[in-house]
């Protein structure tokens, strides 16, 4: 296989977009119909930026409110947590929810996790005070949209998102998207890089979860040429992406010379190549996507607070499926129109009770296999294996090992050590199954990857001398 072909598996690449009647250009969603509706003041009396203020009415994004220069409303306060509080309207009332501090969250004095307000309560984190004033404001009317471009959903918490997505379709500024795996990420970001001015050029991804970090940084910057076959030059991500969108999948998981590198590359609007003291300048539009909360990655000195200052310019957060209920029948249908577009089928009405009913832990993305394996097997899946989900609504009906596994013990150390031995055993075997690359494993696990290589190991010997049924 040729080099090229080596980089389209690291850096995958779309190609160019065609225009499509469906995809909302920015141009065209800046015309909205002014409405009234219920907003919020939030003003800063008392503190170090008393008389700060800011606004959030019920077609706003999520509002947050801390130290980090990521939120909206910003405060100098050494007892607040970089991301204290976050606001959002929901049915004429402002939600808050406090993210998490040492010092607490007060309303009127009384201590609280999450409130619904109504304007006129005083809230109160470390010396900070922040009064709340509901009004009727004119609003921008979310319309009736389904969708923007190919990313889907009609729930109160997607069309809040529109709005934005608009915005930054048209910017050229870094934007970070937040949200549980599955839940469509990539699908948004693609959304906006269709919707904007650089939809003629190439939309690249690099997801960080499925590459070590020596070809992470292979896929990103690229390699120059060192006169050898084997070491031809090889055009990274950022090159690819030229005129176009580099999406970096999971940006979290990337380690902290990695992290220095892309902040550079950033900052100057150039790169240089593994082996190059040659800088290249490039012309990219950077949608970075995240499982993880990158205040407390940063916190915590696992994330450059310079990069993710540069990336957090925007911020788009994806709640789970769980939270968008509203959204399943139109998404079923959207799924099942795709899945069986080379062979109509009548849509399943008969599962879709079941199919609002369920968590969907793997969200969008379990929803869409679900409906792929639906579509391609019909009737087997849901009457030979009485299962209409991708994974399993409900665990088979099990033995109890433990008791199995004690009975067959000769000691209390005995039983203890084969415990623990399965215990470690089924643990590998989780990590394989819901993490993709070794560095994920690594992350998702908080050990060290030799210690990893030991587990892994003893697993192997486990199931050799004993497997368990």
């Amino acid at each position: 296989m040729g080099e090229r072909a080596g980089q389209v598996d690291m850096a995958r690449i779309d190609e160019p977009y065609e225009a499509m009647p469906s995809s909302p250009r920015a141009s065209e969603t800046g015309h909205a119909t002014p409405v009234l509706g219920p907003c919020f003041f939030l003003e800063v009396t008392a503190g170090s930026n008393a008389g700060v203020n800011v606004a959030i009415d019920d077609g706003s994004a999520p509002m947050f409110a801390g130290t980090s220069a990521t939120c909206e409303l910003r405060v100098a306060d050494a007892a607040v947590a970089r991301r204290h509080l976050r606001f959002e309207v929901s049915n004429g009332r402002l939600r808050l929810c406090e993210l998490g501090s040492a010092s607490g969250t007060f309303v009127n004095d009384v201590r609280a996790a999450e409130a619904l307000l109504e304007g006129g309560e005083t809230i109160r984190i470390g010396e900070t005070s922040i009064a709340v004033r509901h009004a009727i404001c004119e609003l921008a009317s979310r319309g009736p949209a389904a969708s923007f471009g190919a990313f889907v959903g009609t729930s109160v918490t997607i069309r809040r998102l529109y709005p934005a997505c608009a915005k930054l379709a048209a910017s050229r500024a870094p934007l970070i998207i937040e949200g549980e795996p599955g839940t469509g990420k990539e699908s948004l970001a693609k959304a906006i890089h269709h919707a904007g001015e650089r939809a003629f050029g190439p939309f690249v991804v690099v997801d960080c979860t499925a590459l070590p970090p020596t070809q992470l940084a292979l896929a990103l910057f690229g390699r120059d040429s060192r006169g050898t076959e084997e070491t031809a030059a090889v055009e990274g991500a950022f090159e690819q992406a030229r005129g176009g969108t580099l999406f970096i999948d999971e940006v979290g998981e990337l380690d902290l010379g990695l992290q220095a590198r892309l902040l550079q590359g950033l900052q100057r609007s150039e790169i240089r190549r593994i082996g190059s003291n040659a800088w290249r300048t490039v012309d990219v539009r950077i949608i970075v996507s995240t499982r993880r909360d990158l205040d407390t990655e940063v916190s915590e000195s696992r994330f450059l607070d310079g990069l993710f200052t540069v990336l957090a310019g925007a911020r788009l957060s994806l709640p789970p499926l769980r939270e968008r209920s509203e959204d399943i029948e139109l998404l079923a249908r959207h799924f099942w129109a795709i899945h069986t577009r080379w062979r109509a089928q009548p849509f399943p009405e008969n599962l879709l009770g079941r199919w609002k009913a369920y968590g969907w832990p793997g969200n969008v993305r379990e929803l869409s296999s679900t409906l792929a394996r639906l579509a391609t097997f019909g009737e087997i899946s849901a009457k030979e294996a009485r299962e209409v989900f991708a994974r399993r609504s409900t665990p088979p009906e099990a033995h109890d090992t433990l008791d199995e596994l004690i009975a067959a013990s000769e000691s209390f150390a005995d039983a203890r050590a084969r415990i623990i031995a399965e215990f470690e055993r089924r643990y590998i075997g989780f990590l394989d199954a819901h993490h993709v690359g070794e560095r994920a494993r690594v992350s998702a696990s908080g050990l060290s990857d030799r210690y990893l290589r030991v587990l892994r190991g003893r697993a192997r010997d486990a199931v050799r001398r004993s497997p368990v049924c």
